[in-house]
């Protein structure tokens, strides 16, 4: 009869790691092995613990999950990693299982929940939050095109800019209040990554968006 799945903790807050322990202790098929508050000693212990499973928080100072993940999968290929993180956004996603992470799960997953995947794990087969998923699917938003989201207003501005126009002499031209011309000019360098009027008025040049 095999013996208990063994599980290794890497977070780098202490009440998780205490709360996660608990939960393990209280599986007869799970058994914890070792924690480590950073990727750096995860990769460090991993050899000495030889862990099935590893619970793998990714956002950590110093050596970080997703680091510590690529690491560990080239050098004990064997070990299966299970992302458990707060974060869902997609990059983070693609980025742990690229590194070798076989499941992503958020962190408000229940115990149950929790012990089915690492019991998964151990079997090979992958675990995502539903989260993840929705983040892996989500359409790449391309680029804007620069200076593509400025309005017609603030094209209006620069154009003004362009041909030399203080603050006071825009708003003249066009009939509104000094403050609502100071704020479509901020508008307008803040869009075009502009340090100053003469830096926007380059850039409205050389990329032609006038």
């Amino acid at each position: 009869m095999p013996g208990p799945i063994r599980v290794f903790i890497v977070d780098d807050h202490a009440m998780v790691r205490r709360g996660l322990a608990a939960f393990l202790r209280a599986k007869p098929d799970l058994q914890l092995v070792g924690e480590a508050s950073d990727g750096a000693e995860a990769i460090a212990l991993c050899e000495r613990l030889q862990p099935d499973i590893i619970l793998m928080d990714l956002v950590m100072p110093e050596t970080n999950g997703i680091e510590a993940t690529r690491a560990i999968r080239g050098r004990w290929p064997a070990v299966q990693v299970i992302a458990l993180t707060s974060f869902d956004d997609r990059e983070l996603v693609r980025e742990a299982l690229a590194a070798g992470a076989l499941s992503y799960l958020l962190k408000n997953v229940s115990a149950e929940d929790l012990a089915e995947a690492i019991r998964a794990a151990a079997s090979g087969r992958a675990t995502l939050a539903t989260e993840a998923v929705k983040a892996l699917i989500q359409p790449v938003q391309p680029e804007p095109a620069f200076g593509e989201d400025l309005t017609a207003r603030e094209r209006e501005v620069l154009g003004l800019m362009v041909r030399g126009m203080t603050n006071p002499q825009i708003a003249a031209q066009l009939v509104v209040s000094r403050a609502t011309a100071k704020a479509h000019v901020s508008s307008v360098l803040s869009k075009l990554g502009a340090a100053n009027r003469a830096e926007a008025v380059a850039l409205a040049l050389q990329k032609k968006l006038i």
